[in-house]
């Protein structure tokens, strides 16, 4: 009769397969200790031929060791060429992620664009504050179309960014057709991904 994996032990670390698991228990039952310092170097050079990706990594050997270590249930006695993991460190629990709390005027713009605003509030006037500003309102365009399909008023995003930086930012109107030349420009270019997506 079939013996389905869900029914067997379950695995510490499945990436790796039962194969390279049902190595590691042969390891902890060798009482010699020189053959299993040798089995489980073996059985590291396996690991780290499964993933040739992640050898980019300068952290890899590290992990594998790790891996090992976790494997055993920090159980094998070999001499580890690094300091490896310790169980309880493992099993300790993640530190936790401080919420931000506050109210976000706007959902659709989010903190992240208020958080923008109030940097480029913060700034001196000039070139360096100008770009800002455009990033910001290119930003806020982007993320009214997410929520609004249709269509946005530039004037709405002026307005808004206005009344987010309390009256600081106050975009006149020789501003709107720059930014309207940079919006032809962002329609023109969706239309040519249309086309070649119908051509190829």
């Amino acid at each position: 009769m079939m013996e389905y994996n869900t029914k067997k032990k379950r695995l510490p670390l499945p990436e790796y397969g039962r194969a390279v698991q049902k190595m590691v228990d042969h390891a902890l039952t060798i009482e010699n200790r020189e053959e299993r310092q040798q089995c489980a170097e073996t059985i590291v050079s396996i690991m780290d031929g499964m993933f040739p990706v992640a050898k980019e990594s300068g952290e890899i050997r590290q992990k594998l060791w790790d891996h090992l270590a976790i494997m055993s249930d920090f159980k094998l006695d070999i001499d580890y060429p690094c300091e490896v993991i310790r169980k309880e460190k493992f099993n300790e629990p993640p530190a936790r992620i401080p919420y931000l709390k506050g109210e976000v005027k706007n959902r659709h713009y989010g903190r992240f664009v208020e958080n923008m605003i109030a940097h480029a509030c913060s700034m001196e006037e000039g070139e360096e504050r100008n770009k800002l500003i455009e990033l910001i309102t290119i930003q806020m365009k982007k993320d009214y179309l997410a929520w609004n399909k249709d269509t946005v008023d530039n004037k709405q995003i002026f307005d808004d960014l206005r009344e987010y930086s309390n009256g600081k930012i106050d975009i006149q109107e020789g501003y709107i057709k720059g930014y309207q030349q940079h919006n032809n420009q962002m329609r023109n270019n969706q239309k040519r991904k249309k086309v070649f997506k119908k051509k190829y």
